[in-house]
């Protein structure tokens, strides 16, 4: 008998995919106006340089996202847009960004927030969907474990023509759903070409470089140089395994 489920199930013979078809549309769903660059900025720039159309929708504001307990919350929050306009810009200067406003670390889990996913998923009409995997174990903050499930259950809302009968938008299913930092990664996809993408992406949320990224001083070269090193050497070590110079991996669902 199995001591450790998950030890159990990351041994299980499972077979592993790679590199989707360039889709035509792809829209990423992040908790935090900088989780969709963690997770998956060096994709979506890859898809983007092949001609896909790229959609971002964050859930919350960003407002408790700084260690200084006098930072205007407001002024943050501006901040924090204004950071997440300019990061998706680093990876096409096409995305078009949405935010849904929510407090952060206050996102809930409910019907109301997924239809509102699900909402932006047919209006968007994406072929893939990323985002946050909700069953990652030991998973601590709610914001990311609410957001994946919000997802899952948008996605189910989006493709079925009985829910949101007011909707502005026909009903849609997309092809394939990637869930990152997933507790059962299965797909991985090449980022050689585009890993500088998304350091770059990542340095353009300067509010965050200390609280997420280590880097002291913004302005100091030699620290930005070294998160672009920290991020490549993470892409290397993903793909590596799998066969690929550089990657991010994803949990893949496609029986949507």
């Amino acid at each position: 008998m199995t001591k450790n489920l998950a030890t159990y199930l990351k041994n299980q013979n499972i077979e592993v995919t790679k590199n989707l078809t360039t889709p035509k549309v792809a829209l990423a769903i992040g908790a935090h106006p900088d989780d969709i660059e963690f997770g998956c900025g060096g994709t979506l720039a890859k898809w983007a340089d092949q001609g896909c159309k790229i959609a971002h929708l964050v859930l919350t504001d960003g407002s408790k996202g700084s260690w200084r307990q006098d930072m205007d919350r407001n002024e943050l929050i501006k901040v924090r847009q204004l950071e997440a306009v300019a990061a998706a810009a680093e990876i096409t200067d096409k995305t078009d960004v949405t935010f849904l406003g929510y407090v952060d670390g206050e996102l809930p889990h409910s019907i109301e927030v997924a239809s509102k996913i699900a909402e932006h998923i047919r209006k968007i009409r994406p072929d893939v969907v990323l985002g946050h995997d909700p069953w990652k174990m030991y998973r601590l903050h709610p914001d990311h474990r609410n957001a994946g499930l919000n997802l899952t259950d948008a996605v189910v809302i989006a493709r079925d023509p009985l829910f949101l009968p007011n909707s502005a938008y026909p009903y849609f299913r997309p092809t394939h759903l990637l869930l990152w930092e997933a507790e059962i990664e299965d797909h991985f996809e090449e980022i050689e070409e585009t890993v500088s993408k998304k350091a770059k992406a990542l340095l353009a949320h300067r509010s965050q470089l200390e609280t997420s990224m280590g880097i002291h001083n913004p302005d100091d070269p030699a620290e930005r140089d070294e998160l672009t090193r920290r991020i490549a050497d993470m892409s290397t070590q993903t793909g590596a395994p799998k066969g690929l110079r550089g990657a991010e991996a994803f949990k893949l669902i496609s029986d949507i």
